[in-house]
């Protein structure tokens, strides 16, 4: 059984490389087997559908994020600071175009399977909710709290730069202001404490 657990792991990542590199048209039993290099047929005998191919990509995915994001939560150091949730979510942005690249682009291509695929968009919201978790938790954390809202629009700006810094031209993410991480962490991180302006009125004049 860990054996055959071990190759379902070892084809759903292979999976996610596929997507990422030769997008929804590209991700083919033939072409999953290839990256694991398996004999082929491999990947039918786990994935008889790419229906079924998907969703192990975005059950792999949920895993390893939701994973990811817990032992954040849990692993916060004593003492951290707003300036410390600050230098994470920019290295997160920076990892969105490199280290994490191929993460990103297989993500995005489940969003658009998540529109007809109950399962992918089931895990797609797991993912979301393990960001907005540690997003409020981090935040409650150094003093500034946000709500489930503020992590979500967090969340929701933290994809969106990421699309636009892997689909557009490097002159159109430079023109933008998308090619500074530090200026645009800030700015999600202002947009999500702005998420509930009642609430930051009452916190004002309390004290």
């Amino acid at each position: 059984m860990p054996q055959r657990r071990n190759r379902r792991v070892q084809l759903a990542d292979a999976a996610i490389e596929v997507l990422a590199r030769e997008g929804g048209r590209g991700l083919t039993h033939r072409a999953v087997d290839r990256e694991a290099g398996f004999p082929e047929g491999t990947t039918k005998n786990y994935h008889a559908s790419r229906d079924s191919l998907y969703v192990a990509v975005a059950r792999r995915m949920a895993d390893q994020h939701t994973a990811a994001m817990r032992r954040l939560r849990e692993g916060m150091p004593d003492g951290v600071s707003a300036a410390d949730v600050r230098t994470l979510y920019v290295a997160m942005l920076h990892r969105m175009s490199t280290s994490a690249r191929s993460q990103f682009l297989a993500l995005f291509e489940l969003q658009l399977e998540g529109v007809r695929n109950p399962q992918v968009r089931a895990a797609l919201g797991e993912m979301t909710l393990a960001g907005v978790d540690s997003a409020v938790t981090l935040h409650a954390a150094v003093g500034e709290p946000i709500s489930a809202r503020g992590g979500g629009l967090l969340e929701a700006g933290m994809m969106g730069v990421a699309m636009s810094m892997l689909s557009l031209p490097d002159d159109v993410v430079g023109r933008i202001g998308f090619g500074d991480p530090e200026s645009l962490g800030r700015s999600l991180l202002g947009m999500a404490a702005e998420a509930e302006p009642a609430d930051g009125l009452l916190r004002g004049q309390a004290s």
